[in-house]
């Protein structure tokens, strides 16, 4: 028995698998800056914080880091409306995206945080600086250059992940795919391409954030 194989069928959907592209790529450049404030602030309240703010935040991570992405997706998206909270597809699946990064980021920056030496806080001490600027002046630089290639693989793993929010109806690049082959049953087909481009913009971020945090925290020193 032979199996033929029409790639032609779904390349011929183009423009579905661009914007799903666009939206999928869209979907992570907001979640990543959302989602890094977000960690950044949450590290701050693990390591500086008063013992309430760190208990809280510590709550938040664990319960994030310990749920299934679809599951804090289908809570945002079906139950938020229940509180009264209509969101659509789209923003619902940039707060889950946020919410999980920024979970992930936090605990990365953490350890980046801690690692800093004791000097540097002592040396910014006997410059008066405040807490809060000797966190985000004296200790936050030297900390994402040692975790950035950690928070780099971490927005990838978010980014792939957002295959799941084609689930409720945003037009993602796996949404594509599945609209592509409910048209033509061309299934296989369909997800070999889309395999292909996650593939291709995963790389793609990969070397667009190295490259980026080599300008911004590296001084151009690394791609």
């Amino acid at each position: 028995m032979s199996i033929e194989l029409d790639f032609l069928a779904v390349l011929a959907e183009w423009p579905l698998l661009l914007t799903g592209a666009a939206w999928t790529l869209a979907l992570t450049a907001v979640s990543a800056v959302f989602g890094m404030v977000l960690g950044i602030a949450c590290a701050w309240a693990r390591t500086e914080g008063a013992a309430p703010l760190r208990w809280l935040v510590a709550a938040y991570v664990e319960l994030i880091r310990n749920t299934p992405f679809i599951v804090q997706l289908f809570f945002i998206f079906f139950g938020l409306p229940a509180l009264g909270f209509r969101l659509t597809p789209e923003s619902s699946s940039v707060i889950a995206m946020v919410v999980n990064l920024g979970a992930y980021a936090a605990e990365i920056v953490r350890a980046g945080v801690q690692a800093t030496p004791r000097g540097q806080f002592e040396a910014a001490a006997s410059l008066a600086l405040t807490r809060a600027q000797t966190f985000l002046h004296v200790v936050l630089p030297p900390a994402l250059r040692r975790v950035w290639p950690a928070l780099v693989s971490q927005i990838i793993i978010v980014m792939l992940g957002s295959a799941v929010c084609g689930q409720i109806a945003t037009e993602e690049l796996s949404y594509a795919a599945n609209l592509i082959q409910s048209r033509n049953f061309r299934a296989f087909e369909a997800f070999i391409v889309a395999t292909a481009m996650y593939l291709v913009l995963a790389v793609a971020v990969r070397h667009a954030l190295n490259w980026l945090g080599g300008r911004l925290l590296y001084g151009g020193r690394r791609g």
